[in-house]
């Protein structure tokens, strides 16, 4: 059998190393295994070489890789611990790479955690999934003349994001194209769930990475027609009459346990203007109807709305309070989980809108405890976002912060997406194309993490649903800008 792969593993662990490149020279279609990193970890076996980078993930090792690699393809292992191959893995790979001419195929795996084997499917390749922290599983197999050709377009040097860089490259030109079949398994040292890997993107401890991330992403855009310069329509603020000034909107279904502390959190607001609540109660069953009955009883600002609909998700709700004949001029969001952190925020972000002369203003918020005591990683600030390349970055991002209001016509004009997940990012996304988004680097709400969140321990099937959605969503976001600039 003709050897027609080129691998690359990082440098690690000698005995985890040492698994992974036996497990690759075994294979018939391999020519040669090469190691990256900064120094040898022990004497290599026969027939491996290694290769003196700073890491896999930089630009000077993705070159290397490029320089190195002499066979039509080109196999990237990114982890450190063992790797093991199914049956024909290999070969499979290499059968749907030339049937579909792909510049990079990649598959779904098993995935070993804590003692015990689990399938890890991934999913497909759009071309809107621009967030670098896209889960293409461990084996990665690049067409090498693809390959090649993207790192010669290179030209930036980058410390963390060369392998993003390359995909990115890549795809510009060819498919990346997924094979969904178990072919391998990686092992998994990370065994946080999923509410608590969700933040590490804006961990300030990351912040370097996310720089370079956003600078690959940024040329990225620009390369396919897709970036859109500091230029934003201004909002005159003068589009109908309102109520009033503001409405807080809070969509419920059954948080008998939250939403009165959410509810409160908006009373104790103190403002120059006047300003309202609307709780869109979702046809709660658990006694939450009741409880915000009495609160409305208690207060006359707080418009208890029950749909008419039984379709409803939390776009659907907002939907519902954006266009209540009470609802105010701007439109601020609060979760029922949550609270605001004083009585000051309502009006703080009120200011926000006319200074910064934005369509949409997004807070930050301390992460705690349903007792309200601080957690990791604490402030979510999303410092990343800046006035000149926010929007082009909020495509590469898994979501723009909280909290968020809107000026209210525009929310009405484009609408929330009748979905409980990434309804408010696709709505974002939609109105940074035109508007400036302002900032509020401040916390305004606390956000309470406790085990009944909707995110806080999703199985796989879920997230991947989850990251399939907001996929789409900037899909069609990255072909709308595309299609507006080409105008």
């Amino acid at each position: 059998m003709e050897k027609k792969i080129t691998c690359f593993v990082p440098a690690g662990n000698v005995a985890d190393l040492e698994r992974t490149l036996n497990e690759l020279l075994n294979q018939p279609l391999v020519e040669t295994v090469m190691v990256l990193g900064n120094e040898p970890s022990a004497e290599l076996p026969k027939g491996v070489t290694f290769v003196e980078v700073p890491s896999l993930q930089s630009t000077q090792g993705i070159k290397a890789i490029a320089g190195l690699s002499q066979t039509p393809y080109t196999l990237i292992y990114t982890k450190t611990l063992p790797l093991l191959l199914g049956a024909f893995a290999l070969e499979r790979l290499l059968q749907v790479a030339a049937d579909t001419n792909a510049g990079m195929v990649y598959s779904d795996h098993y995935q070993a955690k804590e003692g015990a084997l689990a399938p890890l499917p991934v999913i497909d390749y759009q071309e809107g999934s621009l967030r670098d922290d896209f889960n293409f599983g461990s084996v990665l197999l690049y067409k090498t003349e693809a390959l090649k050709e993207a790192v010669s377009r290179m030209k930036d040097k980058f410390d963390f994001a060369g392998l993003y860089d390359l995909r990115l490259r890549v795809s510009q030109k060819h498919i990346l194209f997924r094979v969904p079949e178990y072919l391998y398994t990686e092992q998994e040292a990370d065994t946080r769930r999923s509410g608590e890997k969700m933040f590490d993107y804006v961990d300030p401890r990351n912040r370097a990475v996310q720089i370079e991330m956003e600078k690959a992403c940024t040329a990225h855009l620009k390369t396919i027609g897709g970036y859109l310069k500091p230029k934003f329509k201004p909002v005159q603020f003068d589009e109908g009459e309102f109520p009033v000034e503001a409405s807080v909107i809070i969509p419920v279904r059954n948080r008998i346990k939250t939403v009165e502390d959410a509810v409160r959190s908006v009373f104790m607001q103190k403002t120059n203007f006047k300003c309202n609540l609307i709780v869109v109660d979702n046809h709660s069953t658990d006694g939450t109807t009741e409880l915000l009955k009495k609160l409305a009883a208690e207060d006359s600002r707080l418009v208890h709305v029950i749909p008419r609909r039984n379709d409803l998700g939390i776009g659907g709700c907002w939907n519902v309070g954006a266009f209540h004949p009470q609802c105010g001029k701007f439109a601020i969001q609060l979760d029922s989980d949550d609270l605001y952190i004083d009585d000051s925020v309502v009006q703080r972000i009120v200011h926000a809108f006319y200074e910064q002369n934005c369509a949409m203003v997004v807070g930050s918020y301390q992460m705690v405890n349903f007792r309200l005591e601080e957690i990791p990683p604490g402030l979510i600030d999303h410092r990343e976002w800046t006035p000149d390349n926010g929007r082009n970055n909020a495509l590469r991002i898994n979501g723009l912060g909280a909290p968020r209001a809107f000026y209210t016509p525009v929310l009405r004009s484009i609408r929330v997406p009748n979905v409980s997940y990434g309804e408010d990012y696709a709505l974002g996304l939609a109105i940074s194309r035109h508007y400036q988004i302002g900032r509020i680097y401040e916390p305004l709400y606390l956000c309470r993490r406790w085990d009944d969140n909707t995110d806080a321990s999703l199985d796989i099937g879920k997230m991947n649903a989850h990251n399939t959605y907001k996929d789409r969503i900037r899909t069609i976001e990255l072909w709308a800008r595309m299609a507006m600039n080409r105008k």
